[in-house]
């Protein structure tokens, strides 16, 4: 009886010690755990800033090879919401914006929205060009634009009369790539967004490696009345200059968001591409008129 006491007390002593071992390695190594863990950006992550009417970004100012943070981003621009800093870099004083590979939509690109001060009309411009190894695919919405009222997009017409976009995209149509505006409005013909027919150039494609400059002036109506407007000047050539009707309630015509979407898509996979792909934006500026 004696030997098998001493044989339970010696091991209840192994067990105390293996534990206390255990739990002492644990508490050493938690830490280098927690350095190891890679930092993660938040696509969705809002920045609380200021309702600008008025602002402007060249990116000069930031270093060559650094992320564009969110908020940066929230700083430059205003209150932003959608940012994602993980596909967003400086690039010799330029923004480049990553494409994923295989993804569409926000799965891919970013689909950022800034508040701006309510406005019937505004303007802006920015310069915009392709990585020279970009892959064209199907094509996708870019650029900065505007949002109108409750912002109609992603297949949600504006047949209501409560609000619309006014985008741009780029397009390939059977090796012939172009841009060509993208807008959602109260009398739009189809469920998604309205090009009226409209490419830039003209006639043959968009260059990789091209600066391409790009103005757009936005106008709301007022009541049922197509007085609005829709803008879109590259390069000096006019792209679209129409009336519009963009809503039929006033209590929803203003415009209260600069967009920023760039992205591949679409929704159907023919949309992807299998390979990252790189765009780049310069000298922004967005003005209220009124």
């Amino acid at each position: 009886m004696q030997i098998k006491t001493r044989t339970h007390h010696v091991t209840a002593a192994c067990l105390i010690c293996l534990c206390l071992s255990i739990i002492s390695c644990q508490k050493q190594t938690a830490p280098e755990l927690l350095v190891e863990e890679p930092a993660k950006a938040t696509p969705e992550e809002v920045e609380v800033n200021a309702i600008n009417s008025s602002f402007s970004e060249n990116w000069d100012s930031y270093t060559h090879g650094t992320q564009y943070t969110s908020g940066q981003a929230g700083a430059d621009f205003g209150n932003i919401s959608g940012w994602n800093q993980g596909r967003s870099m400086i690039s010799n004083g330029t923004l480049r914006v990553t494409l994923e590979p295989n993804a569409l939509s926000g799965a891919g690109g970013i689909v950022s929205n800034i508040d701006v001060s309510d406005g019937s009309a505004y303007e802006l411009d920015y310069d915009i060009r392709f990585h020279s190894a970009f892959d064209w695919s199907r094509g996708g919405k870019l650029g900065f634009g505007f949002s109108i009222g409750e912002g109609n997009a992603g297949g949600d017409p504006a047949w209501d009369g409560n609000g619309g976009t006014f985008r741009l995209m780029w397009y390939n149509n059977n090796g012939r790539i172009y841009f060509h505006p993208y807008v959602y409005h109260r009398d739009q013909a189809g469920q998604y967004g309205d090009n009226f027919g409209k490419s830039y150039p003209s006639s043959g494609s968009l260059v990789k490696g091209t600066t391409y400059h790009v103005h757009m002036y936005i106008k709301s109506n007022t009541g049922s009345n197509t007085n609005g407007r829709a803008q879109i000047i590259i390069n000096g050539t006019t792209l679209l200059d129409i009336p519009i009707r963009w809503t039929t309630n006033d209590a929803q015509r203003l415009i209260k968001q600069v967009t920023f979407h760039t992205f591949r898509g679409g929704s159907q996979d023919y949309w992807k591409s299998s390979t990252v792909g790189y765009i780049y934006y310069d000298n922004l500026v967005v003005n209220k008129i009124s």
